[in-house]
């Protein structure tokens, strides 16, 4: 299979006082259309930084990134954010959904920002929210559901507009255990079901073991530590 993201020499620092603090020291990774990987690590050790470089939500001061063919630094400003909402996926350790909305209105958001009309969008995030167990909670806001359930619906909110690429950072990490395993084999099974690749930031060994590979990232550089479902 053809290869849907493909990283070569990225190079992250902050400035720390004086000194410089090289985050990502040449990072190469490739991952063909349909694999999922695992990436691990200590905390501080670039995870997150290597993710928000990924989802264009930072540059690298070096080094390129290409998805589905597309150069990420040829874009900029509003065709970026394009690029972002129909290829993108995102799902964070905290799920960000909007408080003031229902779990169906925080699903249709991607698709309202695309401008989709609002009963197209409610249709398919219904249809996501059935997926992710959530079809009688559509109009409960997130205060009124469990940490795992706002997860889920982090989930549909990130799938609603068919991304080719689902960037997950620490989806399972403010869980308690047994309610991360349940999510983290839902994520494995969205990521199938919906044909995607998918780059997962874990500390969870259960969930970096459903992935194809596992990578560590240690003084800036990706090692591939297993290959579990060859």
């Amino acid at each position: 299979m053809s290869s849907l993201l493909e990283v070569r020499d990225l190079r992250k620092h902050y400035p720390s006082g004086a000194q410089r603090l090289e985050v990502l020291r040449g990072i190469d990774l490739e991952l063909a259309a349909g694999g999922m990987v695992a990436v691990t690590g200590a905390s501080g050790s670039g995870k997150s930084t290597l993710l928000h470089l990924l989802g264009a939500m930072d540059r690298p001061d070096a080094g390129t990134i290409r998805i589905d063919g597309q150069d990420l630094s040829a874009l900029s400003g509003p065709t970026l954010a394009r690029f972002r909402n129909r290829t993108l996926g995102f799902v964070f350790q905290f799920h960000y959904l909007l408080p003031e909305f229902t779990a169906l209105e925080n699903a249709m958001m991607p698709l309202l920002v695309r401008g989709m009309p609002r009963e197209d969008a409610g249709r398919r995030a219904s249809t996501l929210l059935e997926e992710v167990g959530l079809a009688e909670r559509g109009h409960h806001r997130p205060g009124e559901l469990s940490g795992g359930e706002q997860q889920r619906v982090a989930l549909a909110r990130a799938l609603v507009g068919n991304p080719r690429l689902l960037l997950a950072d620490e989806p399972t990490g403010n869980l308690d255990p047994e309610t991360g395993e349940s999510v983290g084999a839902l994520l494995r099974r969205l990521h199938a079901t919906h044909g995607l690749t998918s780059v997962v930031v874990t500390h969870n060994e259960r969930l970096s073991g459903l992935c194809d590979r596992v990578y560590r990232l240690e003084a800036g550089q990706l090692r591939e530590t297993g290959d579990h479902r060859r």
